[in-house]
């Protein structure tokens, strides 16, 4: 029971880091705050890849979006957020990204691969919903990856 609690605390843990790993934002919209961040699966443990079916390869990076609500008593709590996108090159047509939920021990992430492009700067562009009944809030954001040697 400890073994498995550690485990869980431990892919916790790997995933907010990779949140702030190599490009981690956040953006507020209205009384929530998105949190967004492109990786290679490359820097995922196999612990975490193999938890949340990730395949860890050079070739692959992952999208990690998070959405937290700001309460009225100044808390604030995960929350499911519908996420649409597309990654591509700055002068090729993107190819979609299709997001998956992971929920883990209070935490909600929206998760989706593709394939890097190295050396070149990739356009992320995505749509996040926080409530049904407001417009998505745009997130748009640039980076680049690097092979690792």
């Amino acid at each position: 029971m400890q073994q498995r609690w550690l485990l869980r605390m431990t892919a916790c843990l790997a995933l907010c880091l990779v949140a702030l790993g190599a490009y981690g934002e956040q953006q507020r919209a209205g009384n929530h705050e998105i949190h967004y961040s492109a990786v290679s699966t490359r820097f995922l443990t196999p612990e975490v890849a193999h938890q949340y079916g990730l395949q860890r390869s050079a070739g692959l990076g992952l999208v990690n979006v998070s959405v937290l609500e700001h309460r009225e008593d100044g808390s604030t709590r995960a929350v499911n957020a519908a996420v649409e996108g597309s990654v591509g090159l700055l002068d090729e047509d993107p190819d979609a990204l299709n997001f998956r939920t992971v929920r883990d021990d209070g935490s909600v992430y929206q998760l989706a691969t593709f394939r890097l492009q190295h050396d070149a700067p990739m356009h992320f562009t995505l749509k996040v919903r926080t409530d049904r009944g407001v417009e998505p809030e745009s997130v748009s954001f640039i980076q680049r990856f690097f092979p690792q040697r």
